[in-house]
């Protein structure tokens, strides 16, 4: 029996790491998350990641999908089109602590990210054959795996938090900043923050996520996803009141969650579902 009810209202998925997301209707839970998110990533000439910290120009590149392939835009530039079966050389490559196996997506992209970022960059795609877990003390001992992901396959935030922000903040802002996979309704502000589970009944059967780990943020949210230019008003508000001692007083937004049922099976936006809370 759950102690509330929520409802999706909105999915997204990033297929690019830090690149703009694209809002969907529906999608399909894998092993590393939603099909497609973070599945690409950029890399240095070291193969180390990069992202709107370094580049904030990133958050100009808007994606779209197609039946067989991403197609990738930004301001200046004609489309970049990746099929999503298709990769050229196996290399190694680094997201945070993790060296990783992925694929170099060949010279053409290369170059359409290089030319449009003015720094020498290549773009890979995970390895599914790789197995990245989350941190196994946040995890519960759940061996969760991602793509590219941060480090949760699943980020979790509430209409009321980004409410809650905005009437703190002066200048309202969107949740394109804090780029998260489901944003949920029924809850109070930070609701998410004492969610044990979260269950949805699909035709499929029950998908169960788990929340663990509450999400510290960087600088991206202060990156305007359509200017791309860079504050600091979001953080000043944050700071404000979401230091969270669990995590040496980080500033968090929404909760990294991780898949206990639901592989193959799909969600939608506008479905009910039932949580618990932490005891």
């Amino acid at each position: 029996m759950s102690d509330v009810e929520v409802r999706i209202a909105a999915l997204r998925v990033y297929p690019v790491k830090s690149c703009a997301g694209i809002a969907l209707s529906q999608s399909l839970l894998l092993e590393t998350g939603f099909d497609l998110d973070r599945h690409w990533m950029l890399v240095d000439t070291a193969g180390s990641f990069v992202t709107q910290r370094e580049l904030p120009r990133m958050a100009l590149i808007r994606p779209t999908l197609k039946t067989y392939e991403v197609v990738l835009r930004a301001p200046g530039m004609l489309a970049l089109h990746l099929a999503v079966d298709a990769v050229e050389a196996p290399c190694r490559v680094r997201v945070w602590k993790d060296e990783v196996a992925a694929y170099d997506m060949g010279d053409l992209a290369a170059q359409w990210f290089s030319d449009f970022l003015g720094q020498r960059l290549r773009l890979v795609r995970f390895d599914p054959e790789q197995r990245r877990l989350s941190n196994l003390q946040w995890t519960g001992g759940i061996e969760a795996e991602n793509a590219f992901s941060d480090g949760y396959p699943i980020l979790v935030t509430t209409q009321a938090s980004i409410d809650e922000l905005n009437r703190k903040i002066g200048t309202p802002v969107t949740m394109e900043r804090f780029r998260p996979n489901l944003v949920l309704d029924g809850l109070d502000a930070h609701g998410e923050d004492h969610l044990d589970e979260i269950r949805f009944d699909t035709p499929q059967g029950p998908v169960i996520l788990k929340l663990v780990k509450p999400c510290s943020r960087c600088t991206i949210p202060d990156v305007d996803p359509e200017t791309a230019e860079s504050g600091h008003a979001v953080a000043d508000a944050l700071a404000t009141y979401r230091a969270d001692p669990r995590l040496d007083g980080a500033i968090t937004f929404g909760m990294n969650a991780v898949i206990v049922e639901g592989i193959e099976r799909e969600l939608r936006v506008g479905m009910a579902g039932g949580a618990t809370y932490k005891f």
